[in-house]
């Protein structure tokens, strides 16, 4: 048995090589290049200084989009996990023959892209967008209402693309209770909320803290909505760092703003995992 140790490695290799050459050498290359100057002429001079990190710190204008942007992922957090219980319940104890096809609804969002999925809000909220339009022709309104282009509207457009994660993170935990002992609390004189308040709730929590840490992350890290749906008071860190490396083509300070988002979450996932543990997230994610 000693002898063949390496075999589930050697199966291993193709997949370890991809994770290892798609995802840990670019994030190093990353970390390295937010090391570097760049010089006054735009050249990017390799060095081992702190100099990017100071300049991010120096200006309360970097900090503060990154505050925001954790505040924006609380908010998507709370308002995902509120709407997102509730259907994710309804999975659990239906028993309707329509609930494939209700699953199906809920995973329609990912086999659309996510680009046509974001500017699809601007023909809904947009000045001559559906909901203006409905409002001025039922006379509700004489002027249209300004609902794009503000932190309202980005949260919509992250609330469309992140809801699946956390109803499909809720469900596979709910769908993991022995519905018997629900019924059990029942027998021994527990109401429908009782039931729900002390057995069913605190099982699923394992669901409830994975999705919560799926759509904070994801919300960390996205773009899309902030640019498209947002106005210029409304930006988030990865709008910051994509106009950085793309726009002015400033890789050091990019990059050093990149690992710096970098090291919040993986702190986030560390604590999570500590606490918590991520199993949850990879059955959640085997079941999408």
């Amino acid at each position: 048995m000693k002898e063949k140790w390496w075999k589930p490695w050697l199966l291993l290799s193709p997949s370890l090589t991809a994770v290892f050459l798609l995802l840990v050498v670019p994030v190093c290359f990353v970390v390295v290049y937010s090391f570097w100057l760049r010089s006054p002429v735009g050249q990017d001079i390799p060095a081992f200084q702190f100099g990017n990190y100071a300049k991010f710190f120096a200006d309360f204008f970097y900090p503060s989009i990154l505050i925001s942007t954790i505040r924006v992922a609380l908010e998507t957090v709370f308002l995902c996990l509120l709407m997102g219980y509730i259907p994710a319940y309804f999975f659990y104890k239906t028993e309707s023959p329509f609930k494939p096809a209700l699953m199906i609804l809920v995973m329609l969002p990912f086999w659309i892209s996510f680009i046509i999925r974001t500017l699809s809000w601007v023909n809904i909220l947009g000045d001559s967008g559906l909901i203006n339009h409905m409002l001025i022709k039922l006379g509700l309104i004489s002027e249209p209402f300004a609902m794009l282009y503000n932190e309202g509207a980005v949260i919509m457009g992250l609330l469309q693309y992140l809801l699946p994660f956390m109803i499909l993170n809720i469900y596979v935990s709910l769908d993991g209770i022995d519905k018997s002992l629900v019924e059990a609390a029942k027998s021994l004189g527990s109401t429908e909320w009782q039931a729900f308040r002390e057995v069913t709730l605190p099982l699923s929590l394992p669901g409830v803290s994975a999705g919560c840490l799926l759509v904070f992350v994801l919300t960390c890290g996205t773009y899309l909505p902030p640019m498209i749906l947002g106005g210029p008071g409304n930006e988030m860190i990865a709008n910051l760092i994509f106009k950085r490396v793309i726009g002015t083509l400033d890789w050091p300070f990019g990059s050093a703003i990149s690992s710096i988002l970098l090291l919040l979450l993986v702190m986030i996932v560390y604590t999570y995992n500590r606490y918590m543990g991520i199993s949850q997230i990879f059955k959640a994610l085997s079941k999408e």
